[in-house]
């Protein structure tokens, strides 16, 4: 995308970044067109894809904005001497081909470390602006690479999208310098040497800490179903008891292991009448085990004879093997459009634009479930898990894993699956604790603490999208000791914010040289 606007004014480089950045979206979002309701499906695939392309257009502009201006200056003294070289009349935000050969060792440097600081600076504004929208971020392409994002441990998913723009835009500028000056053979060490070294340096910290894991010889068995429930069979109310049915039929099954927790995924219970629930208590009752499954709460509070206020919560619930419920977790990041319709008070045709008739009220807090054998889980519901910040306020010294409850039946047999358990793996290095899903039609499986991803396929099938269950062996702590906090866990995205800091002070940098450059030109 970069070099693609090469010698380009700042209005092409955007509208090339965008161009690149709307076919990326909408290729790798197309599971979007899954969703059992096609206005809707279209309208969100062709806009969230519009807005998230405006991300690589800004990156762009601001990466030949950025560019030097130290040669620009030695080639207006050239000019001035006679020189034939031509200066246009203004400061372009872009290069020439010769510009880019003439740069210094540390003025090449200083681009590119600019260009990986922006890119994650605009990452950083993804996860946040609008509720965030923190999915396929750059560093997540790295995630089969263990020893590679250990250093998320300390930087985050951010530390690794650094590596991988900085290292890909020094790769570039080594490839042009080896194709436009083939005679200068050992001209291209000065772009890629230090990048080099730094990935070197990192990989050598992740073979350390990927292999170096606390052992325990305590472990708790979890069995985890999946019940691979269309999304059109959820929304149809005939079928509550068949789907009900599937699911006590599946846990029978995979209770006969004895294991110490029994998973079903995000609004896996149809409803919450009597008989379903007192089938559930019957259930954990009798084989004497632990069991949390995802459901719809609802809350009624009577402010008046007159005014009686309804929430509905998406929720997840924690029964003790006495059939009691011992701790309940409200979502607190919903999906726009899914679970909840912005400005619909305002813009009352909203509403033709997704399937729901109302909407949820979000939770407000973690909720840690404490378990048998001493264990603690913190639950994070659907997508709450590609959100870092959120899902480190759940990760505390006594957490022995994190529990994500996801439906990913709305986008069918598709990509959408395996691009959120990929997500998924950096929450648990960031945190240095397992992260075990449970999800309606895949990826159901749990990832350890180095980001290893366990339990992917069925003992019998590599049809990750099929009905059936998974028995996770989770590894806990010795009795009694807390785990050691990542430093990412202590300081949160103390990089991704420095990055955003340096970026806008390079940018108000730029203005003011920009703003200084006019003045002497009208002078």
């Amino acid at each position: 995308m970069l070099f693609s606007a090469l010698g380009r004014d700042g209005g092409e480089a955007f509208r090339l970044g965008y161009v690149a950045g709307l076919v990326h979206y909408l290729i790798s979002l197309y599971w979007l067109l899954f969703i059992p309701f096609p206005v809707g499906a279209v309208a969100g695939w062709l806009s969230l894809s519009a807005f998230l392309a405006l991300y690589p257009a800004v990156w762009v502009w601001l990466g030949w904005k950025l560019f030097p201006r130290t040669f620009s200056q030695a080639a207006l003294d050239a000019n001035a001497k006679g020189s034939t070289v031509h200066i246009p009349a203004r400061v372009r935000p872009s290069s020439s081909t010769q510009d880019l050969l003439s740069l210094s060792w540390r003025q090449r440097l200083r681009w590119t470390l600019s260009c990986a600081l922006v890119w994650v600076a605009l990452e950083i504004v993804v996860g946040r602006f609008l509720t965030g929208f923190p999915w396929n971020f750059l560093g997540v392409s790295q995630y089969e690479m263990l020893p590679l994002i250990q250093i998320a441990s300390i930087t985050g998913i951010y530390g690794i999208s650094f590596l991988v723009a900085w290292f890909s835009v020094s790769f570039a500028n080594t490839v042009f310098i080896l194709v436009m000056q083939p005679m200068q053979r050992w001209a291209w060490r000065g772009a890629i040497i230090l990048p080099m070294l730094t990935l070197a340096a990192v990989i050598a910290f992740g073979f350390r800490r990927a292999m170096h894991r606390p052992r325990s010889d305590r472990e708790l068995s979890v069995a985890l179903v999946q019940p691979s429930i269309p999304q059109t069979l959820i929304w149809d109310p005939k079928e509550a008891n068949n789907r009900f049915k599937q699911l006590l039929r599946l846990s029978e099954l995979a209770l006969g292991s004895k294991p110490d927790l029994l998973v079903w995924p995000e609004a896996a219970l149809p409803n919450t009448d009597q008989e379903m629930y007192s089938a559930i208590t019957n259930l954990v009752v009798r084989h004497n085990v632990w069991m949390i499954f995802g459901a719809d709460d609802v809350q009624t509070v009577v402010q008046s004879p007159q005014v009686v206020d309804t929430k509905y919560f998406n929720s997840s619930f924690l029964l003790n093997p006495k059939g009691e419920v011992a701790g309940i977790y409200r979502k607190r990041r919903l999906v726009i459009f899914g679970e909840y319709v912005p400005l619909s008070r305002w813009l009352p045709f909203m509403k033709y634009l997704t399937p729901i008739s109302g909407g949820f009220t979000a939770g407000d807090r973690p909720v840690p479930f404490r378990l048998s054998k001493g264990a603690t889980t913190s639950v994070l519901i659907c997508f709450e898990d590609v959100f870092p910040h959120l899902a480190r306020e759940y990760a505390t010294d006594e957490t022995d894993f994190l529990l994500n409850l996801t439906n990913n039946g709305w986008f069918g047999e598709s990509a959408a699956q395996w691009q959120h358990a990929a997500t998924a793996v950096f929450r648990a290095v960031e945190n240095g604790l397992p992260l075990v899903r449970c999800a309606n039609n895949g990826l159901t499986c749990w990832v350890d603490s180095a980001g290893r991803l366990h339990e992917v396929n069925y003992r019998d099938s590599k049809d990750i999208y099929r009905a059936g269950f998974k028995i996770a062996k989770i590894p806990l702590l010795p009795d009694g000791q807390k785990r050691e906090p990542t430093l990412y866990h202590r300081y949160g995205d103390w990089f991704g914010w420095g990055c955003v800091v340096l970026a806008s002070l390079m940018f108000l940098n730029m203005i003011a040289t920009e703003k200084l450059s006019r003045r002497s030109q009208g002078s």
